[in-house]
Parts: structure tokens; sequence; C-alpha cells
């Protein structure tokens, strides 16, 4: 997305104090954190070469100056890979990857014991397993809504389902922000960020440029009929497919949740609940 290496920087300029940089905070300031004036003091470049560094007009930035850079907004190694994307784009990027390979769905065919689904390009939900469904109720979904980030922002039911809402809200926009700039070619992106533009808390989050990986965490639900839910999660990516995200959910057996688990696989082996994987691609 254009102008994004510049928003990019803002956003990092403006979490971080002038005092906390080790800088005199007196006086009045027209902009919330670092200057552009102060961080290229900090990282020992001209100011003129960094006003330029923002607005991408500087070509064959070394890794020095990018290290420099990085270490002054105290970016974390992701952040520092998605800069790093944003300056220097590959000339081999390849297209969001469009399907899944049957040993995968295999796999959670075989995870029935917990939980399971899997997330592709911009966070579709392209599969589950039975207990998934239970939980989060994919198969109920319309194709089209099948996705991690409409549910979260623009389904009513998102505030209440989920107890953290804003962890999530915020985990997810950094997982999609990060999509964006491994695949900022991607035609489908533009219009979902403008779809879910239109709650103005992702408005707000969006401009705030955060990246994340999507990797392990807790989850409180409040479920309809189970009632509450505290679920462990892992996300394991696939190699030779790092599009695709299988996203597991666990709890200790004793606990509530792992009882209320206990209780559906019961069920299902019953054939109360009969047990499924659906795979489906959202559109």
């Amino acid at each position: 997305m254009d102008g994004d290496l510049g928003r990019f920087l803002r956003s990092r300029r403006a979490r971080i104090r002038p005092e906390d940089a080790g800088l005199p905070a007196h006086g009045r300031r027209r902009v919330s954190g670092l200057r552009r004036e102060e961080v290229a003091l900090l990282a020992g470049v001209s100011v003129d070469y960094y006003i330029r560094l923002e607005q991408q007009r500087v070509r064959n930035v070394s890794d020095e100056v990018l290290d420099a850079v990085a270490r002054v907004l105290r970016m974390d190694g992701t952040e520092r890979a998605h800069l790093r994307r944003l300056l220097r784009p590959p000339d081999d990027r390849q297209a969001p990857s469009a399907g899944i390979r049957p040993g995968v769905r295999m796999l959670l065919d075989a995870a029935d014991s917990v939980p399971a689904f899997v997330l592709g390009p911009r966070m579709d939900v392209l599969a589950w397993n039975a207990l998934s469904d239970r939980i989060n109720g994919f198969s109920a979904m319309p194709a089209g809504e099948r996705n991690m980030a409409r549910q979260t922002f623009l389904t009513p039911r998102a505030r209440s389902f989920y107890r953290d809402w804003a962890a999530v809200a915020a985990e997810t926009i950094a997982h999609l922000r990060l999509y964006a700039g491994r695949h900022p070619d991607d035609p489908l992106l533009g219009p979902l960020v403008a779809d879910l533009s239109a709650d103005t808390g992702f408005a707000h989050l969006w401009e705030e440029h955060r990246v994340a990986e999507k990797t392990f965490g807790v989850k409180l639900l409040r479920h309809p009929e189970l009632g509450d839910l505290d679920f462990a999660y892992e996300t394991l990516a696939l190699p030779g497919d790092p599009d695709l995200l299988v996203v597991v959910y666990t709890a200790d057996p004793a606990s509530p949740t792992g009882r209320t688990l206990d209780r559906l696989r019961q069920a299902q082996r019953g054939g109360l609940d009969k047990p499924d994987v659906r795979v489906t691609t959202a559109g």
C-alpha cells in the first residue's frame, strides 16, 4: 500500500517519549513522540536523509542505517522485518496461498480432541474441525463472512463473544498489517480493509501501524450456550505455505473449560454431535 513506509515510521516515532530516548522534553512540541530531526540525530544520519527516508525517496538504504533507525525507534524483530519489506519489496513476491493441501485436511480430522481451524490469506477461515465449529460456529456463517477480522469488527456478537475483545481486536489488526506488508499487491486486501474501516475502532487501530506475528496466547470466550470458556491457543505455520496457519485451542482437562470439551467429545462419539471437517474458501 502506497505511503505505508512513512506512516509506519511516523507511528513508531509517536510512541517514544523524548525523555525515554535521553532527550530533554521541555518546551512546546507540535508532535507526539520524537521529531524527525531527533531520530536523525540519534541514528547518526542527516535530517534531510531521514526526511527523504520517510518519504520513500532514498534508494539502496544500507543495513547499518536500517538497524540504527530501528534501534532508535525501539523496533522488535517483527517490526524490523516489516520495515525491510516496506523498503525493499522482494522481486519474487508470491501470490497468497490459494488452497489447502489434503494432508492439512487430514491433520484437522485427526485433531478431533481439540478445537482447531485453518486461517488463510487475509485471515479467511478455510477449514475447521467439529469441536472448533461447535465453539466458533463457522458452518453457520455465510461463506463471505468466514473471516476473523470481519467477525471481530463487523458482527454484533463479537464484543460479547470475546470477553477480551480489545485484545483480540488489537491482535487481529497487527496480524492483518503484517500480511499487508508481505502481500501489498493482494487485490482482495484493499476491499477488505475498506469494509472493515466502516468500524471506527478498526480505522483508528489500523492507523497505528502495529505489526505482530500470530503465535500463542489466551482466548477468553463467552459462548451463548456453553458459558465462559478459557482457552490457551497455539498457532502453527505450515512448512512451505506460510500463509496458512493452524490455530489450536487447548485447556487443562481439570479446568471448567476442559470438562466442557470432554462433554463435547463424548457427545460426538455418541453421535449426538456428528464429527465433521468442513473445508471452504471464504468469498
